[in-house]
């Protein structure tokens, strides 16, 4: 096994949205291209409607599956309507990420401004895997990729990277 190999992560997409199609779903392109470019496996991708239940039980799939390592949510993570990712995901999460929501707002707030407190993105670690739940545009999903994940789903970034703590923990 290669160096890169090994630092290769299994990762699944999730598209939360009433609306979004497999044809009109660019931000689950976005991201599935990002990992794959990245030099990861995108070994699932789904698109569900904004339900707390269905939510949960697509990412209880996955997180169960020992060939996923990190799972990335876009929608769901707004006020309006029936945004409701954070409330699905946070009762799973064993360890909260949150450094995560706190810097994309941060990097947010550069292209968006104060638009960017309706922003409820959070991550988390599941059963050993780390979720991330990003706002559902493609914008928001390209400056959470490009301004935390690329690095910390990368297993050559010092000081520290989450590759590291996903292969030193063992599947419950």
């Amino acid at each position: 096994m290669t160096e890169a190999s090994e630092q290769a992560l299994g990762v699944a997409v999730l598209t939360v949205s009433d609306t979004r199609t497999r044809e009109t779903d660019t931000s689950g392109d976005f991201l599935q291209q990002a990992a794959e470019a990245g030099g990861h496996n995108v070994h699932d991708r789904s698109i569900i409607p904004d339900d707390v239940y269905q939510i949960r039980a697509v990412t209880s799939g996955w997180i169960a599956r020992p060939d996923i390592d990190v799972v990335l949510i876009t929608g769901g993570t707004g006020f309006s309507g029936r945004d409701s990712t954070p409330e699905a995901m946070a009762p799973l999460f064993d360890k909260h990420i949150e450094g995560f929501g706190e810097l994309f707002r941060q990097l947010s707030y550069t292209e968006i401004g104060t638009s960017t407190v309706q922003s409820r993105a959070l991550g988390g670690f599941a059963n050993n895997t780390v979720i991330f739940c990003m706002p559902g545009s493609t914008g928001a999903c390209r400056t959470a990729w490009d301004g935390i994940l690329r690095e910390q789903l990368d297993g050559q970034h010092r000081p520290c990277n989450f590759v590291g703590v996903l292969h030193t923990q063992s599947r419950s």
